[in-house]
């Protein structure tokens, strides 16, 4: 019996440290962790005037900055979630905003805001602007004057609470006191603590876990035991900016614009003549003006005949400025993001259509790159504002969208300009590595849908080629030449060049070897328009204009007319 005792108390101080052991290795599992997070590393807090932005319910990878007190956006922040409105001119340190009839103008780093048209200043308790470190920043409270959102700071650590879209949420309240986890499951790290009765924001529930929002923007995750009440709750979108009411000067009829490609003054008798073959025309567009300097000055042929004339003609005058012309070096950048440069040109334009009484402008700027792009934008907001005072309609020419014009901003155009105009042709030009059509059909139906992504379709007008390319392959070298339409039908014509219908492009196709030149013709005639004007109908844009008028045929016009009726 001695002996059996010391058996039994080892067995059972194995049985023990056994339990023991694992009662400990069943505590560790299923136990609730008690460490805390690192809220630096959860909110990604890189600075201390880091502010982290929880954007509905999504912590966003942008940052607001506490600076003297006052929370502000980056630029990038406020272009990609609130406005693309804003405009920085660097070289004069100028914040501007244009509305539908006039800018607010601010120094940069300054608290007060002038409106240009009234002089009237109004001055901020708080700078609503701000550099540091090379990055413009843009006061929160001053955005809330022109976009919609609301937000919400809290500190310890600072953070900020965005909405920009309000609707229906779910909603559910603690059942009692219990921690938010970074992560589902008991051993990750507590964010923060939350009470019984405290109202949490369901995001994603799970089998075990919810994932939630606290009222003071945590994210992460409560046991579901720990939730009761669910329910759905709406909430009131919050209309904190300044409506605003943009009218425009569209017209209530298709249009059917040409333009009039003159080189010097023409008077009324000539524009009678230019036009003798048209019909159902409402506006022309002579190329009156282009660019000379950087400093807002241009040329002009304008005469205030014509303008009478057409007028007596039922016709409006929409003049072209352009930024190019042979003999001139326009660096448009220089002139563009200047704002008292540009705003000498907008004033200069405005006068000068008054003056020859034009009806409207229109704007042809082709060399417009990425860089310059936004002092582009903003000359057309700019532009746009002032026409509409003095009551001239303003139309903007565009490339066919693609990546490499993206940067001409159709959209911010569109909200500013009274017509968009689609330049439908140039498919091939001059230059082009390989032959093809000036516009075949389905390249210039993509070109409208596309446009009409950015641009609502009343505002959509899209421009056909009058002109046909005569392409040459000599040698592996290609070449073309730009002719009229009756020109190309001379050349095949005298050179008994057969057209048969091309399925691709949708116009008749000729070609042929003479002489070891090999020749390529995509035709621009009556049967490739009537195909257009029926694209342009089934898409039901606000209606065509032609480049240009005289390389038409006179038979072109009576497809035209059936398309205005």
């Amino acid at each position: 019996m001695k002996k059996v005792i010391p058996v039994v108390i080892a067995v059972i101080l194995i049985i023990v440290v056994v339990g023991v052991s694992f009662g400990k290795t069943l505590y560790e599992k299923y136990s609730y962790g008690q460490d805390k997070a690192d809220l630096n590393e959860y909110f990604e807090i890189f600075g201390n005037d880091d502010v982290p932005i929880i954007m509905q319910n999504e912590r966003i990878p942008h940052s607001a900055r506490l600076i003297n007190g006052v929370y502000y956006f980056d630029q990038d922040t406020v272009e990609e979630y609130f406005t693309e409105r804003f405009y920085v001119d660097t070289n004069e340190e100028l914040l501007l905003y244009t509305t539908p009839d006039t800018t607010l103008e601010a120094k940069l780093e300054s608290g007060e805001v002038t409106d240009i048209n009234t002089g009237e200043t109004e001055k901020y308790p708080y700078a609503v602007s701000v550099y540091k470190n090379d990055t413009l920043y843009i006061a929160v409270e001053y955005l809330t004057r022109f976009a919609d959102f609301s937000y919400e700071t809290f500190e310890d650590p600072n953070r900020m609470q965005v909405y920009t879209e309000w609707g229906e949420r779910t909603t559910a309240v603690i059942k009692s006191d219990t921690q938010v986890r970074w992560r589902g499951g008991v051993k990750s790290e507590i964010l923060t603590e939350v009470k019984e009765g405290d109202v949490v924001t369901v995001i994603e529930p799970m089998d075990d876990w919810t994932k939630v929002k606290t009222s003071d923007c945590f994210i992460g995750y409560v046991e579901n035991f720990r939730l009761k009440d669910e329910k759905t709750v709406t909430d009131t979108p919050v209309k904190s900016a300044v409506k605003e009411d943009f009218t425009y000067l569209t017209r209530d009829h298709k249009i059917n614009l040409t333009w009039h490609n003159i080189e010097y003054a023409q008077d009324g008798a000539d524009l009678r003549a230019a036009l003798a073959p048209v019909k159902a025309l409402n506006v022309v567009s002579p190329t009156w003006c282009w660019l000379t300097d950087n400093e807002g000055n241009f040329s002009s042929v304008a005469n205030a005949n014509y303008s009478d004339t057409a007028h007596d003609m039922g016709l409006e005058v929409w003049a072209l400025v352009s930024d190019f012309h042979s003999g001139t070096d326009v660096d448009t950048y220089e002139l563009l993001s200047y704002t008292s440069k540009r705003r000498a040109l907008v004033t200069n334009l405005v006068n000068h259509m008054l003056e020859y009484r034009a009806d409207g402008i229109n704007v042809d700027f082709e060399r417009i790159n990425s860089a310059c792009a936004p002092h582009y934008v903003q000359f057309i907001r700019e532009l746009a504002v002032a026409c509409h005072a003095n009551n001239l309609v303003l139309s903007v020419d565009n490339f066919v969208p693609t990546e490499y014009t993206a940067h001409y901003n159709r959209h911010e155009q569109a909200e500013f300009a009274d017509y968009i105009i689609i330049m439908g042709y140039d498919e091939h030009y001059q230059g082009s590595a390989e032959a093809g059509s000036v516009s075949s059909i389905p390249w210039m139906q993509k070109g409208i849908e596309d446009t009409i992504k950015y641009c609502p379709k009343e505002k959509v007008i899209n421009a056909i080629p009058f002109y046909t390319r005569v392409w040459m392959t000599e040698g592996g070298e290609v070449t073309s030449e730009a002719v009229t339409m009756a020109v190309a039908n001379d050349f095949l014509s005298r050179n008994a060049i057969e057209t048969k219908w091309n399925e691709d492009t949708y116009q008749n196709y000729g070609e042929a070897t003479i002489g070891g030149v090999y020749y390529q013709v995509w035709m621009e005639d009556a049967d490739s328009v009537k195909v257009r004007l029926n694209v342009m109908d089934q898409a039901q844009i606000a209606g065509v204009a032609s480049w240009k008028l005289g390389q038409e045929t006179p038979d072109i016009w009576d497809l035209i007319e059936d398309y205005m009726n």
